[in-house]
């Protein structure tokens, strides 16, 4: 079981080199940015906190959580993450994307429309995954049409940095299973994971594809660890409803299934679910504003050490 961690400082302060050196130095094998463009909170841009994290972080891989791929032209988009790729000496960048939707004010910025994110996403990623290849590369698309683009210097990793989808419905599920090379959903259940893995799984069969252990099972999770389990739910409600597009009092009532927060015995035995239910790779968010590095070092002693194995086939 791998484990990785968004570092969940408040949004207006700088994410510093000592902090992404800390959370190296606590042993978490990922670090991951979040962000987006135009919404009412103080978040930031996604790509220029993972040029942030490149910069600094030595060992962990490094990742977005997420880019909103809609809303990102994909061969400026490869072309970044080629760099990125590069710099870092290949195999430590992943690129998580998503489809967004909910803040329509920033695809309104961004002259999207929302009812084209789910395809502008898929052709997104065959544009990237192509210009990763090498050589020139003509697209004949809906959304980005062009020929001759060619991505030079090309990645370090061959193919390019892996492409992990993101989400929760079922649209996210058939892209991960058929476009692919990670799934990583967020505000999931153990339950709902373990079907999801099932499913990520029957549409990559249906795209003709087979998963084999390369292909990266993550699982975006918030938690709060308290010796008072009551308090350790309140602090995730409030802390999630501060974050995603809703409020304290919404979260409260379904905390248990949308976050993992108790006593350390309670999320002990939440994260092993997770473990059973298929994921390998778990991407913490520690639910703390004034302390999230001794957070994170609380949560990573819960972290269950196995299984390492990939998910059932």
């Amino acid at each position: 079981m791998k484990v990785g961690f968004v570092p969940a400082v408040h949004p207006r302060q700088l994410l510093s080199a000592r902090v992404i050196r800390a959370f190296e130095e606590l042993g978490a094998d990922s670090l991951w940015a979040p962000g987006h463009i135009a919404t009412d909170r103080p978040v930031p841009e996604v790509m220029t906190s993972l040029c942030w994290l490149a910069a600094h972080a030595e060992q962990a891989i490094v990742g977005s959580a997420v880019l909103l791929a809609p809303l990102y032209h994909p061969v400026i988009v490869a072309k970044q993450l080629a760099e990125l790729d590069r710099a870092t000496g290949g195999g430590r960048i992943r690129l998580g994307i998503g489809v967004g939707g909910e803040y329509p004010s920033e695809f309104s910025a961004c002259q999207v429309p929302v009812a084209e994110r789910g395809p502008r996403t898929d052709e997104a990623i065959t544009i990237v995954k192509r210009l990763w290849q090498g050589g020139p590369v003509d697209h004949d698309g809906r959304f980005w049409p062009f020929e001759g683009v060619a991505i030079e210097p090309p990645p370090t990793t061959s193919g390019g940095p892996p492409v992990v989808v993101a989400g929760r419905k079922e649209p996210a599920m058939r892209r991960a299973g058929s476009l692919g090379d990670g799934w990583m959903p967020f505000l999931f259940s153990p339950e709902q994971y373990a079907s999801s893995v099932e499913r990520v799984r029957a549409h990559a069969t249906a795209a003709g594809r087979t998963l084999d252990d390369d292909f990266e099972w993550y699982c975006f999770l918030y938690v709060s660890v308290d010796d008072d389990g009551d308090a350790a739910r309140r602090r995730a409600a409030e802390f999630i409803g501060a974050r995603q597009a809703g409020d304290a009092a919404r979260f409260a009532t379904v905390i248990d299934r949308v976050a993992v927060a108790g006593t350390p015995d309670d999320v002990a035995a939440r994260l092993q679910a997770f473990a059973d239910a298929g994921a390998r790779h778990l991407v913490i968010v520690p639910c703390e504003r004034e302390d999230p590095i001794g957070a994170a070092r609380r949560i990573i002693e819960l972290v269950p050490s196995q299984p390492v194995a990939s998910p059932a086939k």
